[in-house]
């Protein structure tokens, strides 16, 4: 079992920035992406970003060029730099990882994110 932990959320006004982090630990293998998705009330949970152990990633349309996902692999921990942030950026942030050939899918608890005008 893999144990994700989220952090870094909270209120923020627009325009400015926050850091999400997310540590992994447990019975941790062969992880092949670590991401953050959101979901806002009403909303269905989005991708935001995500990244692989090899550095590579992808980013929603709405937060490239404001976010950026990176990574720890020896600290088994993925991180989102949020800069220019919107009120439209407001919603629980979920971090993921994926493991293995089978993609064993693992969710952390989520972290709230407010961004007010």
């Amino acid at each position: 079992q893999v144990r994700l932990v989220e952090s870094g959320g909270g209120l923020v006004q627009a325009g400015g920035s926050l850091r999400l982090s997310c540590a992994a630990s447990g019975s941790i293998f062969s992880i092949n992406t670590m991401g953050w998705y959101r979901q806002a009330p009403g909303k269905q949970r989005e991708l935001v970003a995500v990244i692989t152990t090899g550095g590579s990633t992808n980013y929603a349309d709405s937060v490239k060029g404001r976010f950026t996902i990176s990574r720890d692999n020896a600290k088994n921990t993925v991180y989102l730099h949020m800069n220019s942030l919107k009120p439209e950026d407001t919603a629980v942030y979920y971090c993921n990882s994926e493991h293995g050939n089978i993609r064993v899918v693992y969710w952390g608890q989520g972290t709230q994110v407010t961004v007010s005008s």
